[in-house]
């Protein structure tokens, strides 16, 4: 991967509320969130199931639009834009990383990096390559998800939310359907891509996780519990699983 690259990964969030549904079956996923992430910082957010911490993940990344209050993520002030403009702002400056990899099965581990090229306008077939390289699937390129394990897929969806160079990368559980050894390596390659000075928030239930955050922040009823600094974030290899 490539040298420290920095700039814009910076979230400021105040206020913010989203409910699904409403009156009787209105819920409320987050309520009144505020929350500072710097440029460089590697965050890591706990909770129960419930606690918000997925919709908190997606109002930043721009799926989702807030109900009411403000969004500042890469420096651009997301709170009230329309569709079309968070598409582009994603576009321009998310990586994302889910749980269950979300690969397209008719396209190979360089195709389905490469597609989002094609679709963003962002990167190149060459950085594709490089990247498949970096997360060690350099002789499983021309291989289709069916053919890989859970982790090699993982790999290739970490290639794939990296190839734009985002300036924020943002991952959904990514080790959740992962055995111990494959789960210590994706989080090998999130905290390799923080290192490189590029702002990484990953949503966890596995408070072990936690060691390797410059910051934790816990979750309950859609509300920020506690915001915890840590001095010196830990390796992998420290983490008890």
């Amino acid at each position: 991967m490539r040298a420290p690259v920095r700039r814009r990964g910076s979230v400021r969030l105040r206020g913010v509320d989203k409910t699904y549904g409403t009156a009787e079956a209105a819920v409320h996923a987050l309520r009144g969130v505020d929350l500072d992430i710097e440029p460089g910082e590697l965050v890591v957010v706990l909770g129960p199931s419930g606690s918000g911490k997925t919709t908190l993940l997606n109002l930043i990344g721009g799926i989702e639009a807030a109900d009411a209050g403000r969004l500042a993520v890469a420096e651009q002030d997301i709170s009230h834009s329309k569709p079309a403009s968070l598409t582009a702002f994603r576009r321009e400056h998310i990586g994302f990383v889910f749980q269950f990899f979300n690969l397209v099965p008719t396209l190979t581990a360089r195709e389905n990096v490469e597609v989002i090229v094609e679709l963003t306008g962002r990167g190149d077939r060459a950085r594709a390559t490089e990247l498949l390289e970096a997360v060690g699937l350099g002789d499983r390129t021309d291989h289709f998800p069916a053919q890989m394990s859970g982790g090699q897929q993982q790999r290739v969806a970490i290639a794939r939310a990296l190839v734009t160079d985002p300036d924020l990368l943002l991952a959904d559980e990514p080790t959740g359907a992962l055995d111990t050894a494959t789960g210590r390596r994706i989080l090998e390659l999130m905290q390799r891509s923080n290192r490189e000075g590029r702002t990484v928030l990953m949503v966890t239930h596995n408070a072990g996780i936690a060691a390797l955050a410059h910051r934790v922040v816990r979750m309950r009823d859609g509300r920020v519990e506690s915001v915890e600094r840590q001095a010196t974030p830990a390796d992998v290899s420290a983490v008890e699983w």
